[in-house]
């Protein structure tokens, strides 16, 4: 199925069906059932896996009462859900200014953007754009690399994600949101195969991960320098600073990067969507790889797991298409969107939540390390902060799907939820508000469930 080399797990399959006949009670099969009726079918979401009625911290409790530890949430729910400080914010906000038309100015929106850019590696002169979503603001990011340069072509990574517009999906790199019937797509959208060292595309896969520089040296930076000098006229590369699979660049890989952009006249979009803000325990997930991006796409976690809202943060110099419309959207300027994103900075800074994602990332991480030589199969823990991948191989070192699957399922059934990445790969993403005895418990559950799979 398409669906078993994507950013998420499938929705359909004995396994599922066998999952919910055991697990999801009456009153939440009613609501999935219904929900099943009322919305277009897809993959990775419709039909829905259960049905939740209490979001709350690191916890979402379905209908009939059962919790879950949610190691998954979208990649929005950084401050974990209902955080009380956000609420409150809200609940103020509604009763001072509830909507701005785009031809209004309003104080919070000016306010989120000149955060925003103030706190953005971009540099001073940064300006901003908001959107609803982290889609939309992928492509306000191609339509402003396309006025900016006179270019239209971009290179980008197959496997990637960057959303489910058109645009989005044209750059992105899954079958499941470009293939079987979706096109034709943009035209001028390279691909290249991404970073990925234990799984090097490229013919130089490292059993520990981490790359061996001598004999690689860097084809993956290579070639996407080859695909800029061959096409000789590209708008932008566009990527993902530390993938959601996920997996982290290797050394050097984005600086090379940057200097081939520049060299060949590109900007580089770095689409930081579900890994910004402070997952990865820097609050952009690219400062610690020695490249700046000339425009930077946050979304998810900027609305607090509440509200929709992603920002578009372009270089001084890059503000240059007044007279055409990038985004023009309805809620552009919207004030509670604003406030919500203000408020989530706010929890960030003020919790100290980049510093504790990079904390407790690091203490998992070596407990899995651990964990894994003791339970087998696993070929490789990696991740950056409370961004954490454990791929599972068979004996002959291809990728397990189906023991993920078994583990996924059973670990929700002991109340843990996460999602499986590329198959085989159990990706771990919890709020960056856990505390250690709730990642402990989780981290036990896992191994529970690898050990019994």
């Amino acid at each position: 199925m398409t669906g078993e080399r994507s950013e998420g797990d499938i929705n359909l399959g004995p396994r599922r069906a066998a999952w919910a006949e055991r697990q999801v009670g009456p009153r939440s099969r009613e609501l999935v059932e219904r929900d099943a009726r009322a919305f277009l079918r897809q993959s990775l979401s419709t039909p829905c896996l259960s049905a939740v009625r209490k979001a709350e911290g690191i916890w979402i409790e379905d209908a009939d009462g059962r919790r879950f530890m949610d190691f998954h949430g979208n990649s929005a729910h950084h401050i974990g859900y209902a955080h009380p400080r956000l609420r409150d914010a809200l609940k103020r906000q509604l009763d001072d200014l509830t909507f701005a038309p785009r031809r209004f100015a309003c104080e919070e929106a000016a306010e989120l953007a000149e955060r925003l850019a103030s706190l953005s590696p971009t540099g001073p002169g940064s300006k901003v754009l908001f959107a609803p979503g982290g889609s939309e603001g992928i492509e306000i990011a191609l339509k402003l690399a396309r006025v900016a340069t006179g270019r239209f072509k971009t290179v980008s990574f197959w496997d990637a994600f960057h959303g489910a517009g058109f645009g989005a999906v044209s750059v992105g790199g899954e079958s499941v949101f470009r293939s079987h019937g979706i096109g034709p797509l943009l035209p001028g959208t390279e691909h290249v195969a991404p970073f990925a060292c234990s799984r090097c595309p490229y013919g130089f896969p490292s059993r520990s991960g981490a790359p061996d520089l001598d004999a690689c040296r860097m084809a993956c930076a290579r070639m996407v320098r080859y695909a800029l000098e061959k096409e000789g006229d590209v708008a932008a590369v566009v990527a993902e600073p530390v993938r959601a699979v996920p997996y982290v660049p290797p050394p050097g890989f984005w600086a090379a990067v940057r200097q081939a952009c520049d060299e060949a006249g590109a900007l580089l979009i770095f689409d930081e969507i579900p890994t910004g803000l402070g997952k990865t325990g820097a609050l952009f997930s690219h400062e610690p790889f020695g490249a700046t991006p000339d425009i930077l796409v946050l979304g998810k976690a900027l609305g607090g797991a509440m509200l929709p809202l992603a920002a578009v943060i372009a270089r001084d110099g890059l503000d240059v298409a007044a007279d055409r419309a990038l985004g023009h959207y309805t809620h552009e300027k919207n004030p509670l969107l604003a406030r919500a994103g203000l408020t989530t900075l706010d929890i960030i800074r003020d919790e100290g939540l980049v510093e504790r994602a990079a904390d407790l990332g690091a203490y998992a991480r070596a407990r899995l390390e651990e964990m894994a030589a003791r339970v087998g199969g696993v070929a490789e823990v990696r991740g950056a902060g409370l961004l954490i991948g454990v791929e599972l191989v068979r004996p002959d070192g291809a990728p397990d799907a189906d023991r993920a699957e078994a583990v996924l399922y059973a670990a929700l059934e002991r109340g843990l939820s996460f999602k499986t990445t590329m198959g085989s790969v159990l990706t771990l993403s919890p709020p960056l508000t856990i505390a250690r005895e709730d990642l402990d418990r989780a981290l036990d559950i896992l191994e529970e469930c690898l050990a019994a799979s």
